[in-house]
């Protein structure tokens, strides 16, 4: 496990491999990705409270929506 391996927390449980399902996980990326930088953006320092590095965050935030 490197250390970029948990900064994303699971998304919801989707019922199975379905067009839907996908759709609806990679819309939860998106949203995720976006509430990270804003908090990142706006209080650094929350982003030091849950443990994570700004070469964590900074990788989070390159990845596409497809990438896990």
């Amino acid at each position: 496990m490197n250390d970029t391996d948990m900064v994303m927390p699971p998304p919801p449980e989707t019922g199975g491999v379905s067009l839907l399902g996908i759709l609806a996980n990679w819309r939860w990326r998106i949203r995720f990705r976006w509430e990270l930088e804003q908090k990142w953006r706006s209080d650094p320092h929350l982003i030091d409270d849950v443990g994570l590095t700004t070469r964590q965050v900074e990788t989070e935030l390159t990845k596409h929506f497809w990438q896990a």
